[in-house]
């Protein structure tokens, strides 16, 4: 079953879009109980869009484009951009890091995923992954540091697990911030200390006395040391999920049926596309679900997101099939026509299923490549002076009327700013993985 936490419906979806506090998020998003929005899972598999996001925010607080909320969305585009470009280039190392690729280890040690290194911070997240599906930007950022700089595993290991087990899981999201962690995908290796935890995390996540209780510098010396930094692994942990291949029996997937969809209209609804049906369908249009046995094969689910997306996509149809790609071709093909919506995550197989619509966007394109996050943000928002100048709000049909398009009101005070904020500061710079 999915977490109690994020269930799996559109209202859930609009009343966390509701409960945002922009200037709330802007002075407490780096604390693990702060005020971020846990949007995550909804805009991942595609319940609400990030136009459809910001306009309901928007409508309730000032913002500008400049505002750090509307920055953060633009996370999540500007790592697609990057997955646009590089392909599965995203999926190896962008360049060197601080050890040869053959330093570190290719597979996750049982202690870290049964939560028992004795090290608080690590084990609690790795907990609160498992119960919610969920965690923290910068539990995120702590989990992967620790993975990688002290214990030595390649980050491709990590970002691959930590993917399954996420009801967020993006690739995209996923893969580029563990690289930035690593020091593959950003200058420097991102790294934490007792301190930091101590600063942003409840008691329980504390860490004294721990392997990662020391001074920057000391933490710089082991991430660029080959030697793993052990300690002694508790006796009792957690069982870790079994991540699957396939959906549960329970979810109602059967095989791909051509008699459903015999010279029919079709619209095919994707794990990455769960929010409202189009309103230009036909009545008489037959709505079915697929997940495909490709992707599944290469990433597996943990059963918590195999439920929101199953439970989801039994709301929208009846039809829910589970199935190679092939055998799914085989059965359309006596559709009169066959309908989606583009995705990065499954295009390869939507091409020989339908014909995809555009993904919506919230940021102009960028058509060339990026560098960085700072040079596609500027060149993104060039043209874009006020919030409604941003293309997904005009595609939505917003106007340029009410609180939408005031001046923002809601942005951070100097005093509110952190020093995770301050690049200068060694382990203090900040990713951005699947926030808000």
């Amino acid at each position: 079953m999915p977490s109690d936490t994020f269930p799996p419906t559109l209202a859930a979806a609009h009343a966390r879009i509701a409960a945002v506090r922009p200037a709330d998020y802007a002075r407490s998003r780096n604390a693990i109980d702060g005020a971020v929005t846990r949007l995550s899972p909804y805009t991942a598999h595609g319940f609400v869009t990030l136009p459809e996001v910001l306009a309901g925010v928007a409508e309730k607080h000032r913002l500008d484009v400049q505002h750090k909320f509307v920055f953060e969305l633009g996370w999540r585009e500007f790592f697609q951009h990057v997955w646009q470009q590089q392909g599965a280039g995203i999926l190896r190392s962008i360049h060197g890091g601080p050890l040869p690729e053959s330093a570190y280890a290719r597979e996750l040690p049982a202690d870290i995923r049964e939560a028992r290194t004795g090290v608080p911070v690590i084990d609690q997240a790795v907990r609160t992954l498992y119960a919610t599906g969920y965690l923290h930007n910068h539990a995120r950022m702590w989990l992967a540091s620790y993975v990688v700089h002290l214990r030595k595993v390649h980050w491709r290991a990590g970002a691959d697990w930590l993917y399954g087990h996420l009801l967020d899981g993006d690739l995209a999201s996923n893969h580029l911030s563990w690289q930035w962690v690593a020091g593959t995908g950003s200058s420097k290796p991102y790294l934490f200390n007792a301190e930091n935890v101590a600063r942003y995390a409840p008691p329980e996540w504390h860490s004294p006395r721990s392997v990662i209780d020391t001074s920057y510098e000391a933490l710089d010396v082991i991430a660029r040391n080959g030697k793993p930094v052990l300690t002694k692994p508790l006796a009792e942990g957690v069982t870790e999920p079994a991540l699957l291949a396939k959906p549960p029996a329970d979810l109602g997937f059967t095989a791909p049926d051509a008699a459903a969809v015999e010279g029919r209209d079709v619209w095919l609804v994707h794990p990455w596309m769960l929010g409202a049906l189009p309103a230009d369908l036909a009545a008489d249009t037959v709505v079915v679900a697929i997940a495909v046995a490709d992707v599944h094969r290469k990433w597996p689910w943990s059963p918590a997101r195999w439920a929101f997306v199953g439970q989801r996509m039994a709301e929208l149809t009846p039809h829910r099939w589970f199935g190679e790609a092939g055998a799914m071709a085989a059965a359309l093909r006596g559709a009169r026509s066959v309908q989606t919506v583009a995705d990065a995550h499954i295009q390869p197989q939507l091409n020989t299923l339908a014909k995809s619509r555009p993904a919506t966007r919230l940021f102009a394109p960028v058509d060339r490549p990026c560098t960085s996050f700072s040079q596609w943000w500027t060149r993104t928002t060039r043209d874009a002076k006020h919030l409604h100048d941003l293309p997904g709000l005009v595609d939505l049909g917003v106007a340029s009327a009410g609180p939408l398009f005031d001046q923002a009101t809601d942005s951070p005070s100097e005093e509110s700013s952190t020093h995770d904020n301050n690049p200068n500061r060694p382990g203090d710079r900040r990713p951005r993985w699947h926030r808000p």
